[in-house]
């Protein structure tokens, strides 16, 4: 049994990850912005296993340094770190595009995952062991129009997952780095800023990936025998060849 920790776990892969996981029987640090919704989550996989909630937001530094203070000593060893909270806000050019946009995706996507990361990594290094899985995108891939900032954040988790490994490695750490393709959740309708017409366009026409899918590949990499190491892994629908190709009918 492992103590699994969770971040962006009130919705989408998150959830699911966390839901998959704790039917396993690991131990389960659910984290979000939104209180009510992890206790709910708290009590319905409180029925399969250990649950705790952390409440805060990747993106504010000292709210993540005051979540991790008040974790229970007994909770404070940490073996699987999913980073998987991050956000796309916006579909312009650069020259149209809004700072505040930009500041939320550069802050939840890159700076938020280095924050939570420095919580855990330390107690990693003193037990020579530990697993770290980074949520990225097919957009580090393939940049694509209208979408600059956001493919830079992305691309952003691929170098420090590369930067993780090579100076993880000798410490007993693995680190996965995983780019799924179009996954029907809220992201687009965050991204659309609550237009549910625009959002449903995205997945229109062919049968996207569920964040369910994103989650057995996550299991998978968190289960793999100890000696074995899954880098990266590409996850795309079958309708999709490429970021910005998808064949619909």
């Amino acid at each position: 049994m492992k103590t699994i920790l969770v971040t962006g776990a009130t919705s989408g892969i998150g959830k699911a990850t966390a839901e998959l996981l704790a039917g396993q029987g690991n131990r389960i640090i659910i984290c979000g912005r939104r209180t009510a919704v992890l206790e709910e989550e708290q009590k319905r996989l409180s029925a399969f296993t250990e649950v705790l909630t952390l409440a805060f937001d990747v993106r504010n530094l000292e709210e993540v340094e005051q979540a991790f203070g008040t974790l229970p000593e007994e909770w404070r060893t940490i073996d699987v770190l999913i980073n998987n909270a991050g956000n796309a806000h916006g579909l312009d050019p650069l020259s149209a595009g809004k700072t505040d946009d930009w500041d939320s995706m550069i802050d939840g996507n890159v700076k938020g995952l280095l924050y939570v990361s420095k919580m855990v990594i330390p107690g990693m290094k003193e037990r020579n062991s530990g697993h770290i899985v980074n949520i990225s995108s097919v957009a580090a891939r393939q940049t694509y129009a209208n979408g600059v900032v956001y493919c830079a954040t992305k691309k952003a988790v691929d170098v420090i997952s590369e930067g993780m490994r090579l100076e993880l490695t000798e410490f007993g750490i693995r680190v996965t780095n995983i780019q799924p393709g179009a996954v029907e959740t809220d992201f687009s309708l965050v991204r659309f800023k609550g237009d549910q017409e625009r959002a449903a366009t995205v997945y229109a026409g062919y049968e996207a990936l569920k964040a369910e899918d994103i989650a057995d590949s996550i299991a998978y990499c968190v289960n793999a025998p100890k000696h074995v190491c899954i880098s990266d892994m590409t996850i795309y629908p079958s309708a999709q060849a490429e970021p910005r190709t998808i064949y619909r009918k």
